[in-house]
């Protein structure tokens, strides 16, 4: 029996598991999926010795850009991108992927169809960002990183939102089971040609996706680009 898993802390957000559970189970493969809730990225070790069928796995919160340094080869977007979400074990070696950037420009091109987005913002600095402003690049995308200190967000907290604008939350706030947060911004001056992207899935519609659609801007949450990312996983453990 072959193994796959999911690296990261906390865990209990993430459905992972039940998606990679339902697709052996429908495809009758004879594989078996784990979440390795781990408190340190170190631990890596123990678990590739403890599960020597291990054949790859995929990684989230807060170990994206941490693994670069446990890995022996890092494909080439990765390493433009400075995060990886998905190692393949092959041979003994651990090769690093990034199939966040496959997953969001799939959510990005439903979420901004027929829309004339001008700017996008970014909320957050971590690896999903990094996959995030890759696709915003290739797309011509102008965009902008909100952080709490930085001259963006206070502009955008004095001025509000314009047309056109594309927001997106790469930050876990708002995630279960922490699901009445949300980032801090200034949404009642968003308008119906927003565009409004969660990377968050659980839950279904986060309080940064309801705040955005009381003013009439379209929400969309993380699923699709859960459901692209682990597919396109799936291809490279394939392989």
């Amino acid at each position: 029996m072959r193994h796959y898993g999911l690296i990261g802390h906390p865990l209990s957000h993430s459905f992972s598991k039940a998606y990679f559970d339902n697709k052996f189970k429908n495809e009758a493969l004879d594989c078996f999926f784990v979440n390795f809730d781990i408190e340190k990225l170190e631990s890596i070790k123990n678990i590739i010795t403890q599960y020597p069928d291990l054949q790859g796995f995929t990684i989230t919160h807060p170990y994206k850009i941490e693994i670069l340094s446990y890995l022996d080869e890092i494909d080439s977007n990765a390493k433009e991108i400075g995060a990886v979400n998905v190692v393949k074990i092959q041979n003994g070696k651990l090769i690093g992927f990034n199939t966040d950037y496959i997953g969001f420009q799939g959510l990005l091109e439903d979420a901004v169809k027929e829309k004339d987005i001008k700017k996008a913002y970014v909320c957050g600095t971590g690896g999903a960002s990094d996959a995030v402003q890759f696709v915003l690049k290739n797309n011509n995308i102008i965009f902008e990183i909100l952080t709490r200190k930085s001259d963006s967000y206070q502009k955008l907290k004095n001025e509000g939102f314009h047309d056109n604008e594309l927001i997106i939350n790469a930050t876990p706030v708002g995630m279960y089971p922490n699901c009445d947060e949300m980032p801090d911004l200034p949404y009642e001056t968003a308008n119906n040609s927003n565009v409004f992207i969660d990377l968050i899935y659980n839950p279904e519609e986060t309080m940064f996706m309801r705040e955005a659609k009381k003013y009439g801007a379209k929400a969309f949450n993380g699923l699709k680009m859960l459901k692209l990312q682990a597919e396109a996983a799936w291809r490279i453990w394939s392989l």
